[in-house]
């Protein structure tokens, strides 16, 4: 039997039952050995991330999306792929493949490694990638923890804390706004430089997170935007964060007029007007070029760019776009996960 079913949204009487339960309800005729081989089969999104867990249980106000086709895993789901830009007992750093989310979500956790295989994130892949390079089981290793991410179509750098320490110090760094992070985006017609405050909450009005102009009602949000290069009709944006909200670049370029290409959630002004998308972007063109911060041990600064990944280089040489076909030399060496050994910082 054929299942199609519109993208919705879970109402607060949905909310809290399973995956399975929702989806067999909004389906009528689907017993429940078709809910679950349409789970399986990697055809459920919830959000922006496909979902292989019948129990999750869902929220109020998550958009679920049956697909008409089946997603394909990741192209990077081997860890040998994951490129490691720095390593040692405390930090590591990594190249962000977009189309794989940070972290795994909380219903999720304790899904066998054997599960997680089948849809891995960029922790269980960074973990592997070090248990790889050193030769050692992951189960050994102790365990990554996270003080930033990323969302899932975005690229770029990411950091995880392998110690407490690290865990502790990384993350008053991240609080008191001292880490530099970089990103770039491309976004539709001619931006001006200039710096976007506002006040972020997790509804605006219309179910979707944005800036309020209440008083005293969200978080701030502090993003420095600067053009780098214009091209016919779009514009590649240099987006340097102050603050680190969730969705605060897209949101920020959005509500400025800019949504990023790419993006299908922050194209809808609260009006309901929808801003149109011509540009063909291969995902959402949105990538985390910078990362810099002090070593929680060493107090060594570290710092580390990431050129255009692939996949917007390509897309935006059509543009003919000059950033793009330099962006390969820019960046640094980088360490592949296959390279034996461990960097050691100076202290222990």
């Amino acid at each position: 039997m054929t299942f199609t079913l519109a993208p919705f949204t879970v109402t607060p009487q949905e909310a809290g039952f399973t995956l399975a339960k929702v989806l067999r309800s909004r389906l009528g005729h689907a017993t429940w050995s078709d809910v679950r081989k349409l789970i399986k089969a990697r055809r459920v999104q919830v959000g922006d991330a496909i979902c292989s867990d019948e129990a999750r249980r869902l929220k109020d106000n998550e958009l679920v999306t049956l697909l008409a086709h089946p997603k394909p895993l990741p192209r990077v789901a081997h860890p040998q792929r994951l490129v490691i830009r720095y390593l040692d007992e405390h930090v590591v750093v990594v190249e962000k493949p977009a189309g794989v989310n940070t972290v795994r979500h909380p219903a999720e956790l304790e899904w066998s490694e054997k599960r997680r295989q089948l849809d891995p994130t960029l922790e269980d892949l960074t973990q592997w990638a070090i248990a790889h390079r050193l030769q050692r089981p992951a189960r050994e290793l102790p365990r990554l923890r996270i003080v930033h991410r990323l969302d899932k179509e975005t690229s770029g750098l990411v950091v995880f804390a392998r110690s407490p320490l690290a865990e502790r110090e990384l993350g008053r760094q991240f609080r008191k706004h001292t880490v530099v992070r970089r990103y770039l985006a491309v976004v539709p017609g001619r931006i001006t430089n200039q710096t976007i405050r506002s006040f972020l909450v997790r509804d605006r009005g219309d179910g979707r997170r944005g800036s309020t102009r209440l008083p005293n009602v969200g978080k701030e949000a502090i993003t420095h935007v600067a053009g780098e290069e214009y091209l016919p009709g779009y514009t590649l944006v240099s987006c340097r964060l102050e603050t680190g909200r969730t969705h605060q670049i897209r949101i920020h370029l959005a509500e400025a007029g800019h949504p990023v290409c790419g993006d299908r959630v922050y194209r809808k002004a609260l009006s309901g007007a929808v801003v149109a998308d011509l540009s063909e972007a291969p995902r959402l063109a949105l990538h985390a070029t910078e990362l810099g911060f002090e070593h929680p041990v060493t107090g060594e600064h570290l710092h580390w760019t990431m050129p255009l990944p692939g996949d917007l280089r390509k897309w935006l040489e059509k543009w003919g776009s000059k950033t793009a076909c330099c962006s390969e030399t820019a960046s640094g060496p980088a360490e592949t996960a296959s390279r034996p050994g461990i960097r050691q910082s100076r202290h222990q």
